[in-house]
């Protein structure tokens, strides 16, 4: 969709420095501005989806940097694309929006990069009330970063130089007299929007736009005007004035995270935030930018308000930067892994729906998440074999919370007994919620995840009794290793959409699971003898849901397809690998109840 077809979309034309800049505004002009600053080679058309969410609760400002999409290029163009330059643009621009307001300033790569000199020259202080910067570093921070790595060089340090060196190949390239440009207005304008969906998995639509190939040549100019003299020279005054977040996409193939390597000494007053995505996350993650873009504005404007100093209220616990804000569904938390589960994602931030079919145990979650960390959290009732209460469950959450990002189907019950002793009814039981739980969950949520197209993560709860086997065992083990072969058909198939899965595979935890565990040809007073020595030995094991809950924020923040959690987990793991011969007598013996 093209940014002035948008309801409520007003263009206009600011003049400055000879050239002519286009400005498309959305949303209240009567709220704080944040202005979005567009990359290279693109125009301002690839904030498109993070400008339409940002205008609910903003003014929202875009802009074509000159000689880009619907701005004109100065004359003659060497020369003509310095920072300096660019801050006067910037500067016109935000005069024209918002004369009497400091304006929040958000950008992406090349805009970013140009941001960054915005926010560290004197004659910006005051004009800037906060700045977001993605996959663009200061030029003045990188010169210095290379002067400190070869000035006192190590093994590291010399690795990082030679890593980011070869994800900058293109920076040499667009160097070279004719040849980039005679490229971007060739073959390579055509073949871009193709590279960009298998490469970035961006969705096809209007971008790129048809003024790439003018973009992409004029763009050049960017770097030939102020790579080397900045990287050489780099300044030392370059100490950022307002308040910065620092959005990282762990996969972007042209930045190495180690740029950012003690920012802090430049930006006092630094939020990090992580992001499971390549470079152009404003294509790709739209609505995670918006929701951080949108919670750093309003905490810097509640700070003016006030008049106090912004204060840094990310969560400090572990993988707070990679999980804070987004949105986790855990079943099966009432207690046990589940509760563990939704508790770690809470302390790192994570907005929290805990499920269980114990509508008093997932409410108590809830409210202990809220008090853990988690910016939101919801406890709901539902029993995950139920498909069509899982329907409704889904469209509630979409509708009220948004789409989750990462889902945990870790909803499980257990059954022992021979399979002689097992009836057709245990059969049943078990399979309804372990396996099918597991299927609804990854089929209901799984098809919102990719349907919105921004990625995601989903986590199913299996066990070591799924490569395991045991004569006890027979219904349960079975059930989970359904469970681990669904996960990794859905991880080879959902690959392509970014949207990862996980097999978390526990061995004895110390969870209530044991005392409400069936076990089958047992009559009441048996069970609950049965029941009671089984709680009684895992009591002794003592290996703690929390360490499985630990492995699980590991698995989604590596992207990890099968993890065996406890040390007997990961022995029969290696047994099934190698000795399966091994496991199976194992299987042979009598359980010490």
């Amino acid at each position: 969709m093209n940014l002035g077809s948008l309801p409520g979309a007003r263009e206009r034309r600011v003049r400055t420095g000879g050239i002519e800049l286009c400005v498309v505004e959305l949303g209240d002009e009567e709220r704080p501005t944040v202005v979005l600053v567009h990359g290279y080679p693109d125009s301002k058309e690839v904030w498109t989806e993070v400008a339409k969410q940002l205008a609910d609760q903003w003014h929202v400002v875009l802009y074509d940097v000159r000689g880009h999409g619907r701005s004109t290029a100065p004359k003659p163009l060497r020369g003509g694309f310095t920072l300096e330059k660019l801050t006067d643009d910037f500067l016109a621009v935000a005069d024209a929006v918002s004369p009497d307001r400091p304006v929040h300033l958000v950008g992406h790569d090349w805009g970013s990069v140009q941001s960054w000199e915005f926010v560290t020259v004197k004659r910006t202080e005051g004009r800037i009330a906060s700045f977001t910067s993605m996959s663009g570093p200061s030029l003045d921070h990188f010169g210095h970063w290379i002067k400190q790595r070869m000035t006192r060089p190590t093994p590291r340090r010399v690795g990082q130089l030679l890593g980011q060196g070869a994800k900058s190949w293109y920076v040499y390239m667009l160097h070279t007299p004719v040849l980039p440009e005679l490229a971007w207005r060739g073959p390579l304008s055509k073949r871009w929007p193709k590279m960009l969906e298998r490469l970035e998995k961006i969705p096809a639509g209007d971008y790129p736009t048809p003024s790439l190939p003018d973009d992409a040549a004029h763009g050049a100019w960017l770097y030939r005007d102020n790579v080397r003299a900045r990287l050489s020279r780099p300044r030392t005054d370059a100490y950022a004035h307002v308040p910065v977040q620092l959005i990282t996409p762990t996969g972007d193939i042209f930045l190495s995270e180690k740029l950012y390597d003690q920012l802090e000494l430049w930006a006092p007053q630094l939020v990090r935030r992580t992001l499971d995505a390549k470079h152009w996350v404003p294509r790709t993650r739209p609505d995670q930018l918006a929701a951080w873009i949108s919670e750093f504005v309003a905490a810097n404007e509640a700070a003016k308000e006030d008049g106090r100093p912004v204060q840094d209220t990310t969560p400090t616990g572990a993988y707070a930067d990679r999980f804070g804000g987004r949105l986790v569904l855990v079943t099966g938390a009432a207690g046990g892994i589940g509760r563990a589960t939704a508790f770690a994602f809470a302390e790192a931030g994570a907005r929290v729906v805990a499920v269980d079919r114990d509508a008093e145990g997932a409410a108590r979650t809830a409210e202990m998440a809220r008090l853990i960390g988690a910016p939101a959290a919801w406890g709901e009732a539902v029993d995950v074999s139920d498909e069509q209460a899982m329907e409704k469950l889904a469209e509630k959450v979409a509708a009220e919370y948004g789409i989750v990002d990462v889902l945990v189907n870790n909803a499980g019950i257990g059954l022992s007994g021979s399979f002689l002793d097992t009836t057709s009814e245990d059969w049943k039981n078990v399979l309804d919620v372990n396996l099918w739980g597991v299927i609804h969950g990854c089929r209901i949520f799984g098809r919102q995840m990719a349907e919105r197209g921004q990625g995601g993560h989903i986590v199913n709860t299996a066990s070591a009794a799924a490569y395991q086997p045991s004569r006890a065992l027979p219904a349960y083990s079975t059930s989970k290793a359904a469970v681990l072969m669904l996960s990794e058909c859905l991880r080879a198939e959902l690959a392509e959409r970014s949207i990862g899965v996980s097999a978390i595979c526990p061995g004895i935890v110390n969870t209530n699971i044991t005392a409400t565990t069936h076990f089958a040809g047992a009559d009441a007073a048996e069970e609950k003898r049965l029941r009671k020595r089984t709680s009684r030995l895992y009591g002794l094991r003592n290996y703690p849901p929390e360490r499985v809950a630990d492995a699980i924020l590991k698995a989604v923040v590596r992207n990890q397809a099968v993890v065996p959690v406890t040390p007997e987990a990961r022995g029969a793991r290696f047994l099934s690998r190698f000795s399966p011969g091994a496991l199976r007598g194992i299987a042979r013996l009598k359980p010490p109840l």
